[in-house]
């Protein structure tokens, strides 16, 4: 399926993407009940030594494959044969590494895990580049159903397991268990049939070296804290820490993600095109904030009776955790078109720089400023940087995109904050007429009762603005077609 409008694509993957996620949802609630937060920690511990060796040797081919519009059948091979090489370097680092991983988080646990975590990914070197067409084309439905197939095998061999073992073994099985029926995908899905080849190594160089330079800032940016946390606090701090913060993103990470994978390649077409450009990147920012925002907020807001009704007892540490959290993401939300904008026109080094500088910024606070700082106060550090790398970001925007003016960029925001912020203060209101309720009737209601105002409120700003073009408009549209065909 090819889809060329920008926020027709965006919606469509959104949506796509909430039935990928309502799995990762359901495995979460379902492990948590099973498992115990040590379990998660110990995961989440060998994940982060995993991640933290994998993107010191990840080029991001991929990324230069779909920045190339005029990538040919060497630029593939050449790509999966760098690919494979990363991750099988990667793979003997890791396995040599897991016991100073395990000296540094005072937890031998972490050693066989590890050992089999460094087998995975050197597995997922062989996965079929041609699949990264997908994207590059916008092909999203192929796209979908291959990033859900893979999901999903993974998530049915995880609730097998742990149902079998109640162990963190399942996790570590499951995602075995995805990688492999990936790679058979991967070649069932797309006739692509990579060679090792070094043809084109050059050209993909000249992109990749920024990328794995943004790459490495990135991940110490989102990770240093589960880094740190690992080394100040236990395995069953960790996993709060961890499962906080995971629960936290998936209001941006379920609109952000799929948005993401239809803004670069988007982008990348339009960016010869100024007013077509400036036009998406407007429409992008409005479906972004649409959803992001008032979702961000409404967690915060419910995150109590959340963490009480979802994941029971043994996690409401976690709580005070994702209510700072959600508010980081928030954060995020409101510069990640403007990242992918800028990635578009090459402005990779820019971006590269200001990822750096945060997580710099984050270690120089947390480390030598508050050198004892628990979980809360790391979250809260971390949401302050956030803040400051989020407004550079906007700043570089406005200023490296020439023909982007300032209302194309910061207007589209305006009503879901204000929508979302009248949602707030009537909810707390509603809150206090709640509290001798049961946790899950005042999450029910709280819930329906956001959605109601949320919606009411963006509606009643965008018909007092006379409805002008956005993301509303856009929405207004596709809807009122799908009523009209379905009563035809």
């Amino acid at each position: 399926m090819h889809v060329k409008s920008i926020p027709k694509s965006a919606v469509l993957t959104i949506a796509m993407r909430w039935s990928d996620r309502l799995i990762g949802l359901v495995s979460t609630i379902v492990l948590a009940r099973l498992l115990v937060p040590v379990d998660f920690g110990i995961i989440v511990m060998a994940s982060v030594v995993v991640g933290l060796i994998d993107v010191f040797i990840n080029l991001g081919v991929s990324v230069a494959l779909i920045h190339n519009n005029k990538a040919d059948h060497d630029d593939f091979n050449t790509a999966w044969t760098i690919r494979l090489i990363q991750c099988c370097l990667a793979g003997i680092v890791i396995y040599f590494s897991a016991p100073i991983a395990a000296d540094y988080y005072n937890n031998l646990l972490v050693i066989d895990v590890l050992h089999v975590m460094a087998l995975g990914v050197v597995i997922a070197g062989f996965e079929n580049i041609g699949i990264v067409s997908f994207q590059k084309n916008m092909e999203f439905g192929k796209d979908f159903k291959f990033l859900f197939l893979r999901r999903f095998s993974g998530f049915v061999a995880t609730m097998i397991a742990a149902f079998l073992l109640q162990s963190y073994w399942a996790m570590i099985i499951g995602a075995l268990v995805g990688r492999i029926v990936g790679i058979l995908l991967s070649y069932q899905m797309h006739p692509h049939r990579p060679q090792i080849s070094f043809k084109n190594f050059s050209g993909i160089w000249s992109i990749s070296k920024w990328v794995l330079l943004g790459n490495i800032g990135n991940y110490l940016d989102s990770e240093t804290d589960k880094m740190l946390i690992g080394n100040r606090a236990d395995a069953g701090m960790l996993g709060i820490y961890s499962v906080a913060k995971d629960i936290s993103a998936m209001p941006t990470t379920e609109v952000l993600a799929p948005l993401g994978r239809v803004l670069f390649p988007a982008f990348v077409n339009k960016r010869d095109q100024p007013e077509i450009f400036v036009r998406g990147i407007s429409l992008a920012v409005g479906v972004q904030t649409l959803f992001a925002i008032p979702a961000c907020i409404g967690l915060a807001l419910v995150a109590d009776d959340a963490i009480s009704v979802l994941l029971g007892s043994n996690w409401l540490q976690a709580a005070p955790l994702i209510q700072v959290m959600a508010l980081t993401n928030l954060l995020i939300a409101l510069a990640h078109t403007g990242g992918y904008a800028l990635l578009a026109i090459g402005k990779v080094e820019l971006l590269a720089v200001i990822t750096w500088l945060k997580a710099i910024l984050f270690l120089g606070i947390a480390v030598l400023l508050f050198p004892t700082s628990d979980l809360v106060e790391i979250a809260e550090i971390r949401m302050l940087v956030v803040a400051a790398g989020t407004a550079v970001l906007m700043g570089t925007v406005v200023t490296q995109i020439k023909v982007l003016g300032i209302s194309d960029y910061f207007l589209p925001m305006f009503r879901p904050l204000l929508a979302s912020g009248l949602m707030a203060f009537l909810l707390i209101q509603l809150h206090a007429e709640l509290i001798s309720l049961s946790p899950i009737i005042r999450l029910i209601i709280e819930v329906m009762a956001g959605c109601l105002i949320y919606v009411t409120g963006i509606l009643l700003l965008w018909i007092i603005q006379s409805c002008p073009k956005g993301a509303e408009a856009y929405l207004w549209e596709i809807i009122s077609e799908k009523f009209r065909k379905s009563v035809l």
